[in-house]
């Protein structure tokens, strides 16, 4: 948090006595009417939908990673039953599942942790694994079984009582993903996908030997069985869902690229979850589709204005929308460590080309979307949060070595230290970047050249994260209570509006900023801004 010196007011008062010129410019409210706060565009029901599975009483549950929370929802209507969240001990949940007593439990990809809560309501800990931990899954007389996904490999039995270590079945699944969505199969084994080989296997977790089931898919994101123990298979890189049999294999249903993970209701009702588009859609028994809760922007972040148009980073895709009606025009979209285009959590105009940057992939990405390619890429970064091109150079924020890089050809070269920088502007050849734990704004560049020292200029936000400087000053968007406001170098500060607050990291290898909250200022002074939680787009016109 950040340090703030307490006002000696005897001081100054005596400084005062002596010399009231010297008196420094009081921080007060600027005068002016008051601005308007629209709603330009809506997004997606819950903030993105991963795993998800049928309760005994036949309710489906909706794991939430970014949303950190558990969604109980009405399979035939789509009514939201009830949340679970940060207050009840779930935290970043990425995949659920039930055993035959009716204990769930869930693991914490951020964190590692795998926990649950019994059919009475008692809140266990199955095991604190390294992060990682992706699907979950019971065998028919209640063994546990975890894998770890993209921030590990490993296999795991547990005990869901906790109360023995885990048990590691197997360590060599990699690169980068053990198993994904898993099931238990009709005949006593483990059976998962693999994401980066496009293939499914399966386990005898009792000698730990693997076989291969099928395989020749694109992205194999999970697996299940119905009621009538046939294998079914999601693809998230064609949006396919496949049933494997004797005879081969069939497409049941066709999505979009982008899926998640899927279930069978008791019925062998077909349900869907997109981690790109946030929705939870029933497949019906006709081949027609019921969007049980809506797709839209899941994680509306970074935003910036391209070519007359407002675009907003979304995690793995990136939203286009009319400047002026809000209308969606365009929406790219990226399957998770596969996709050419990367993740987006924040974004900037490059002339005809836009800056994606994204911690989760710990890349910055020059994407041109005209022709869907990208121009530059830099990889292997510490969780960078924003990136922009200040004289003819990429400069960019890295939370995990707490520096500011210029990103080049010939390698990452660090410029400054600085405790949690976050969001960046340019304008008028100066380059500012926002300290999101000191509650800072620092100049970095003037006249089109980096500073030797970064120079404080504004101090005493609250969590800022998204800036827009402009001729008058700043907009900064304070995450941590949601506010946006206009600030000038001299501190004379304008409350703009208030939109609900950002996320919070769920670890400290997280950015603090986690889901960028973004601001940009157009030249006729409106203001766009996105607000992750509440997952709008917002404007801000100003009389």
């Amino acid at each position: 948090m950040a340090v703030r010196t307490a006002t000696v007011f005897v001081f100054v008062a005596l400084i005062a006595a002596c010399n009231q010129e010297s008196k420094p410019p009081e921080r007060e409210e600027a005068k002016s009417k008051a601005p308007e706060l629209t709603i330009m565009a809506r997004g997606a029901a819950i903030a993105g939908a991963n795993g998800i599975h049928f309760s005994p009483d036949n309710l489906l549950y909706v794991a939430s990673v970014m949303g950190s929370n558990i969604t109980v929802i009405n399979p035939e209507t789509g009514e939201i039953i009830r949340q679970m969240g940060a207050a009840e001990g779930v935290i970043g949940p990425d995949d659920l599942a039930f055993n035959t007593d009716g204990d769930f439990y869930w693991t914490s990809i951020l964190t590692g942790e795998v926990a649950g809560f019994t059919a009475g309501g008692e809140r266990l800990v199955a095991a604190q694994l390294t992060p990682g931990v992706n699907p979950i899954t019971f065998s028919d007389d209640g063994r546990l079984f975890v894998s770890q996904c993209f921030f590990g490999v490993n296999l795991y039995e547990l005990d869901p009582q906790g109360k023995h270590p885990a048990r590691l079945i197997s360590d060599q699944l990699g690169p980068d993903c053990g198993l994904n969505g898993m099931d238990w199969g009709p005949d006593d084994r483990l059976y998962g996908p693999r994401w980066f080989t496009g293939e499914v296997v399966s386990f005898n977790v009792d000698d730990n030997s693997m076989r291969v089931e099928a395989s020749g898919f694109t992205v194999p994101a999970a697996v299940k069985f119905n009621s009538r123990n046939e294998l079914h298979v999601m693809d998230t890189g064609t949006g396919e869902i496949f049933k494997l049999g004797a005879d081969g294999r069939s497409v049941i249903a066709t999505l979009t690229p982008g899926l998640d993970n899927f279930t069978f209701d008791k019925n062998d009702n077909l349900f869907v979850s997109s981690f790109v588009d946030g929705f939870v859609t029933r497949v019906n028994k006709d081949g027609s589709s019921t969007e049980l809760l809506p797709a839209g922007m899941a994680h509306p972040a970074g935003i910036t204005l391209w070519e007359n148009q407002v675009v907003v980073a979304d995690s793995n895709s990136i939203h286009f929308f009319n400047k002026t009606t809000g209308e969606p025009e365009l929406i790219q979209k990226n399957v998770f460590s596969v996709g050419e285009m990367g993740g987006a959590v924040n974004i900037t105009a490059d002339g005809s080309n836009l800056i994606l940057v994204s911690w989760l992939d710990n890349d910055v990405r020059v994407w041109d979307p005209k022709v869907e390619k990208v121009i530059e890429r830099y990889s292997d970064l510490a969780a960078p949060t924003a990136a922009v091109r200040y004289s003819g150079k990429i400069i960019a924020t890295e939370h995990g070595k707490h520096r500011i890089v210029t990103l080049e050809k010939s390698g990452v070269t660090e410029l400054f230290n600085m405790e949690a920088p976050t969001g960046m502007s340019v304008h008028g050849g100066s380059l500012y970047v926002t300290d999101r734990e000191l509650g800072r704004i620092y100049r970095i560049g003037s006249n089109h050249a980096l500073l030797t020292q970064p120079e404080i200029v504004v101090e005493g936000l609250d969590a800022p994260e998204g800036i827009a400087a402009g001729n008058d000053g700043f907009i900064v968007l304070e995450a941590a209570k949601g506010n946006v406001v206009a600030i000038t170098e001299q501190g004379v500060r304008q409350q703009l509006a208030n939109i609900p607050a950002g996320s919070e990291a769920v670890t400290d290898k997280q950015p603090p900023s986690m889901l960028f909250n973004g601001v940009v200022l157009d030249a006729d002074g409106t203001i766009y801004v996105t607000g992750e939680a509440s997952r709008m787009l917002y404007k801000i016109s100003r009389p």
